[in-house]
């Protein structure tokens, strides 16, 4: 008999919790998981599921635009945001059912109710009770971040973006990341009239090239994109809402989006006081294995801060629980992980950006085209592509895709990029034709070197 109520208690019902605890339940731990929201945490509640969804809501005003350009009588109408919501909730309910039902089915004990670190094997439950576990697994993931100033009681978080009872004519998005950039292409199909401010460049960290492709796009489609800019404080009068830009005018909005980064959602959990390590921003500091400095307690996923994205979290937590209840040890390989952002256009990337690269002896191949459907159909937008090869073994160091289902591009191009590819095994592939993907492997000769 064991000396503890659980095996394994997760705190935290997202993608990484919930992986970990069926794994290690699978494996005959006597598991526990607590969620204080509902299960499936961000990614699936109010992240990238609904936003997906919302970016194919979005698409279809451009896609009766070249419908018509290919003969069809096509026309479109106004966007019933009341009847597309009602549909997105029925399906988040369901994706949260699944995620419910998959726990139950492994043997998982749930409680719907917030999870707190009492010890270094003590968990409290907000209902007042306490159990004990001989491992605790932390999975809480992350929060918006939004910096305190005057008025920021006013504006709106990725959280809120699901919850419009309607849509905001005329909108300002504050930020310049992936969530700011994907928001702004959203509203901005759905009707509204979007400006985007950040005080630094948009899209930091990525491809430089990549990013000016993705941004001239986004302002040919009708958004303003702004840089250099502040905000001191945010005013409400009735439902609109009034930024005030240091040193410059106001401007109203219907609504003001922050989206600003996210943070590690680890305030309040009671880590410190169990002797946990956490690091400048709150993330739980763990090593290769996701074990924190206190040997019984763990962490995965965007709690941790190492890649902020759901199949990152998934595997963490599998490589968790194979570890210690499998008797297979397992760690999470965070090298090569390729990532889509879902701006309009989208863009697909893995592996090193040309300005890591500089230095360090690397060919830079490009390609930029008008692919054959927008093409016929009038539209000037390019696709723009990249191949990053190291010059000493010639391995594919990076590729970067701005275009249609750059996402589903780039998922086949990370498995060649993982087995160590080199250019000429890329040369040595017949192209498919005619698709956008064949230009990845009929770039001849390098555009420039770094």
């Amino acid at each position: 008999m064991s000396d503890f109520d659980f095996d394994l208690f997760v705190i935290g019902g997202g993608s990484g919790g919930v992986r970990a605890a069926r794994i290690a339940a699978g494996y005959g731990a006597k598991v526990g998981l607590a969620e204080e929201y509902r299960m499936g945490g961000t990614c699936v509640i109010r992240g990238c599921v609904p936003k997906k969804l919302m970016v194919y809501a979005s698409g279809y005003p451009e896609a009766v635009k070249e419908a018509q350009a290919y003969g069809w009588d096509a026309k479109i109408g106004a966007f019933d945001w009341g009847i597309f919501h009602g549909k997105l909730e029925a399906e988040l309910d369901r994706l949260e059912g699944l995620y419910r039902k998959g726990q139950e089915g492994a043997g998982v004990s749930i409680h719907d109710c917030r999870a707190t670190v009492a010890g270094p094997h003590e968990v409290a439950l907000a209902d007042g009770r306490s159990v004990t576990a001989k491992h605790i697994l932390i999975a809480v993931g992350g929060k918006p971040f939004v910096p305190q100033f005057d008025g920021c009681e006013h504006v709106l978080t990725s959280n809120d973006m699901f919850k419009f009872k309607t849509l905001p004519k005329k909108m300002l998005i504050v930020g310049g990341g992936y969530i700011a950039c994907e928001f702004a292409g959203i509203m901005n199909g759905l009707g509204t009239e979007v400006s985007v401010l950040n005080r630094s460049p948009f899209l930091r960290g990525f491809d430089a090239e990549s990013r000016d492709v993705i941004i001239g796009q986004m302002e040919r489609a009708g958004i303003t994109m702004r840089t250099g800019h502040v905000i001191d404080r945010v005013t409400k009068t009735g439902e609109s809402v009034t930024v005030h830009i240091a040193g410059e005018a106001e401007e109203t909005y219907d609504a003001v989006l922050y989206a600003t980064g996210r943070v590690p959602l680890t305030e309040g959990l009671g880590l410190e006081a169990a002797g946990v390590k956490l690091g400048q921003r709150g993330e739980v500091l763990v090593d290769e294995w996701s074990q924190t400095n206190v040997p019984s307690i763990f962490a995965v996923g965007d709690v941790t801060d190492r890649i902020q994205l759901t199949p990152v979290a998934i595997r963490e937590g599998h490589a968790f629980a194979d570890t210690v209840f499998g008797a297979t040890p397992r760690k999470m390989d965070h090298d090569l992980v390729a990532s889509a952002v879902f701006t309009q256009p989208e863009f697909g990337t893995c592996g090193v950006t040309e300005e890591e690269a500089k230095g360090t002896g690397a060919d830079i191949y490009t390609s930029s085209f008008r692919p054959m459907k927008s093409l016929f159909a009038g539209n000037d937008e390019k696709v723009f592509l990249k191949l990053i090869v190291d010059q000493k073994t010639q391995v594919v160091t990076g590729c970067h895709i701005v275009g249609p289902d750059a996402g589903e591009m780039i998922q086949m191009v990370a498995i060649a990029m993982k087995m160590g590819a080199t250019k000429a095994q890329f040369d040595a592939t017949c192209a498919v034709h005619p698709t956008m993907a064949e230009e990845l492997v009929t770039m001849r000769n390098p555009t420039r070197s770094v």
